[in-house]
């Protein structure tokens, strides 16, 4: 990671130091990157069910950690979630993000969440980063 992109620890979806966030610890091999997250009841939308939101924000982040780990600057431009299948609290994710293609300054990502459990997809994203040349 380049040494000129900040560290986030308050990040609602990664950062350590953020009480209420979500911790998630991603991991980049420099195709991919990966990460595993447990919503707890404290992610509910509905009953037992996990808020779309919660889903939204560890796609954006799968794909937007892309960026960071290669230490370029990015912001999101659009994202569009296709959500599959319900998640329940206590069930294990498994998030997966990767670089479909460049353009310019825009990005194009892909992003999903599957069950740990039996690997069926719940969610899955295509992403815009717009790269910040500043």
């Amino acid at each position: 990671m380049s040494d000129e992109i900040e560290a986030a620890p308050m990040c609602f979806a990664c950062g350590q130091d953020n009480p209420i966030g979500l911790r998630i610890h991603f991991h980049f091999d420099g195709e991919a990157c990966t990460a595993e997250f447990t919503p707890t009841e404290n992610h509910v939308g509905f009953q037992d069910t996990v808020h779309g939101g919660i889903i939204y924000t560890a796609l954006d982040d799968v794909t937007a950690n892309i960026m960071y780990q290669q230490g370029r600057k990015a912001h999101t431009a659009r994202c569009e979630v296709r959500y599959r299948q319900p998640s329940r609290v206590g069930e294990k994710l498994k998030l997966k993000g990767w670089i479909e293609n460049e353009r310019r300054r825009l990005v194009i990502l892909r992003g999903e969440v599957r069950r740990a459990v039996d690997d069926v997809l719940v969610a899955d994203c295509e992403s815009s980063f717009m790269l910040d040349n500043t």
